[in-house]
């Protein structure tokens, strides 16, 4: 009986591998048609050389700090003050860059498509697109261990929320990974990076580099293959969309999920 369990299990797992990759290699698809198509109406303005100047020291910041967290990996003590000076970075960040371009006089509600999409149906699209995502991770995840050995990698929120030692730190992990990750990740990476690259290397290059960034970024080498896909799929999604809410939706999703994982055990595998 347990043999007979194994196989439809595989059975379906493979399905799913099999509708994920469908359901993306679709969404490029339409990305492809839609950009060979010219544009209608007058395009807003787009990324200039301030934003790739403001991109490159970035991209050059996140590079240097993943490096930095890296070697100190296993080597912190997760304190409070340090999670409310993270979500303050965070914040300012965002607030920065969304300043940068409003003094540049760039739209980045006609750009990030903030009023392009209902609530509803951002959350709607974010869970299936999320959903499909899925087998792709756990497929990078697989090919992880087999690669490196050991067990299933585990996302740097995961390592934060099992070393948090008060009821605060964990409040406070919760608002991070629900709310302000999701918005100044996605902001920062996905509409910016990504915007200054596809505007100058191409969406090819841009889906590549930012969601190489965006892993190197979480500091954590065995996550790093799940992450990447992670990235290219929130990217996928901005493109295809048009809306920044639609992949901000999928990552408050993903976080949710995996602090829902972690907080009953007894009902989910980490």
């Amino acid at each position: 009986m347990s043999g007979l369990l194994t196989v439809i299990a595989a059975v379906f797992n493979a399905l799913l591998l099999v509708a994920g990759v469908y359901i993306y290699i679709s969404l490029l698809r339409q990305i492809a048609a839609r950009s060979a198509a010219p544009p209608e109406g007058e395009e807003p303005k787009s990324f200039g050389l301030p934003e790739a100047a403001l991109a490159t020291a970035l991209a050059t910041l996140f590079a240097l700090n993943a490096a930095a967290a890296t070697s100190q990996a296993g080597k912190m003590v997760l304190r409070t003050q340090d999670l409310i000076a993270n979500a303050l970075i965070s914040v300012g960040l965002l607030v920065f860059v969304a300043a940068f371009l409003k003094l540049r006089r760039i739209s980045v509600d006609s750009l990030a498509g903030f009023s392009k999409v209902g609530f509803w149906r951002t959350l709607v699209t974010g869970g299936i697109l999320l959903f499909a995502s899925y087998p792709l991770i756990f497929l990078a995840d697989l090919a992880t261990r087999r690669f490196l050995g050991g067990d299933s990698s585990r996302q740097g929120i995961v390592e934060l929320f099992n070393e948090s030692q008060t009821i605060q730190q964990r409040v406070l992990i919760i608002v991070l990974a629900v709310a302000i990750a999701p918005m100044v990740e996605e902001f920062v990476f996905r509409f910016f990076l990504y915007g200054v690259i596809r505007r100058y290397l191409g969406r090819s290059v841009g889906l590549a580099a930012n969601s190489l960034l965006f892993a190197a970024v979480h500091a954590h080498v065995p996550s790093a293959a799940p992450l990447f896909v992670l990235g290219a799929c929130f990217t996928v999604a901005f493109e295809w969309s048009g809306s920044i809410l639609v992949p901000m939706a999928m990552h408050a999703l993903f976080n949710s999920l995996t602090l829902t994982a972690l907080a009953f055990p007894d009902l989910f595998q980490q």
